[in-house]
């Protein structure tokens, strides 16, 4: 665990300098017992693939006192056990060529069947490294090597919201309309992002995820069900 001052007001703590699932154990078991902890003196906390940026008010802390609070929670850290247990959380989704307008290039480009290619995503078992770039879009890792594929060389302007993607080491799920790089191969119907729920992101970091392909009539009844009033 290395600790180094990212700002005036911000404590960077990185597990090592690679992707893996121990550092991302880590890096959640450490969020996690910050978070309980509920001090007020810190203002935001951000988990990164193998880091957690540690926001803090410097009118009532000093970076060596926050600092002495991470290093008293290194042991919770070290084991990472809380986050290896996180219970899995079922995805629906709707892979026909309606919502995947780019299943046909991904198999080509993979040498491998459009079936093939649904049938590996949904084998795979997720896990959320973080939520960036728009609200509730959840970064996860657990790609299968058949599957990297690298992102759209011009990024489109409109992605349907629900709609799961793969770019990369990474598989993801647009949480609203937005423009977007990475690769469509399917769509859920499940609301990810609702800013009047709480917590508002279906996803969090360090949630286990797994894909459950359905069929369009199914994808049509969920849908109903998650419009306001329902």
């Amino acid at each position: 665990m290395r600790i180094t001052a990212a700002s005036d007001s911000a404590l960077l703590v990185t597990f090592g300098d690679s992707i893996s699932l121990e550092a991302h154990h880590r890096v959640i078991a450490l969020f996690r017992a910050l978070e309980q902890l509920r001090d007020p003196r810190i203002r935001n906390l951000h988990p990164a693939y193998s880091s957690l940026l540690i926001d803090f008010c410097p009118l009532v802390v000093t970076h060596l006192e926050v600092e002495h609070l991470i290093v008293s929670l290194a042991p919770v850290a070290s084991s990472g056990g809380e986050a290896s247990m996180s219970e899995v959380i079922e995805i629906p989704v709707c892979y026909e060529a309606e919502f995947a307008p780019d299943r046909a290039n991904v198999a080509k480009h993979l040498r491998i069947t459009e079936e093939q290619l649904v049938t590996f995503h949904e084998a795979g078992d997720y896990r959320v490294y973080f939520l960036g770039f728009s609200p509730g879009f959840a970064y996860m890792g657990g790609v299968s090597q058949m599957l990297y594929v690298p992102r759209l060389e011009t990024p489109r302007t409109h992605v349907s919201a629900g709609s799961v993607a793969l770019a990369g080491e990474q598989t993801g799920i647009y949480p609203n309309d937005s423009p977007g790089g990475w690769q469509l191969i399917g769509r859920t119907p499940l609301r990810m992002f609702d800013a009047s729920r709480s917590p508002a992101s279906r996803l969090c970091p360090g949630d286990r995820v797994r894909f459950k392909r359905i069929a369009h009539d199914e994808f049509e009844r969920i849908a109903r069900e998650q419009e306001p009033g329902n």
